[in-house]
């Protein structure tokens, strides 16, 4: 007996350690700088890590240039989603060689990236001027979608028109009814004397 939860602790903590690892690609030592930091200049040729979510995709003649809205990372090195607060982390622009399609790559998405900060891009954001620091990427990592998660306020069976709270059959017809709408016309005007 003690064997088999030898086992069975062994194995979860397997399972966990496995999915609070850091991808491949993404591995690494990277300086404890942030965007809002490096736009205060003094972090040229800085190794960095950052993520957050793409505002837009823009491929060149010889590379792509991703503007990104900065969130911190969480664990698995990918951005933190649904952080609940309005705290402002800036915004960076990382570029890497080849083309990248804006399609794939599109408003919204996760996307991590890794290297070297080397200086500004000064763009408008709405009437301002802003500057983004520059990052020449080494990785480009694309996370993918997270599932749609849907809270719904009753327990599993509740909204099965045949089963209700009481057993099979108790809900149907009694209340699920289908509600009969009617649409009826406008009056007609009053009649002119």
């Amino acid at each position: 007996m003690a064997h088999y939860r030898t086992l069975t602790l062994a194995a979860a903590v397997a399972l966990l350690a496995g999915c609070a690892t850091v991808p491949k690609p993404l591995e690494g030592t990277y300086a404890d700088v942030s965007t809002l930091n490096a736009q205060q200049g003094g972090a040229g040729g800085t190794k960095v890590r950052w993520g957050g979510e793409i505002i837009k995709t823009e491929p060149g003649p010889q590379e792509t240039c991703f503007y990104m809205l900065a969130h911190p990372l969480d664990s698995q090195a990918r951005p933190r989603a649904g952080r609940g607060d309005d705290r402002q982390d800036g915004r960076f622009v990382a570029c890497h060689a080849g083309f990248y399609d804006p399609e794939v790559f599109s408003k919204g998405r996760e996307l991590t990236v890794t290297g070297t900060v080397h200086g500004m891009v000064t763009r408008k954001v709405g009437d301002y001027d802003y500057a983004y620091p520059r990052v020449e990427a080494d990785v480009v990592y694309l996370w993918p979608r997270r599932p749609v998660t849907v809270n719904y306020p009753y327990p599993p069976g509740f909204y099965d028109p045949f089963w209700g709270p009481w057993g099979p059959g108790f809900g149907y017809p009694y209340w699920y009814q289908p509600r009969v709408i009617v649409v009826r016309p406008p009056p007609p005007p009053p009649p002119k004397k």
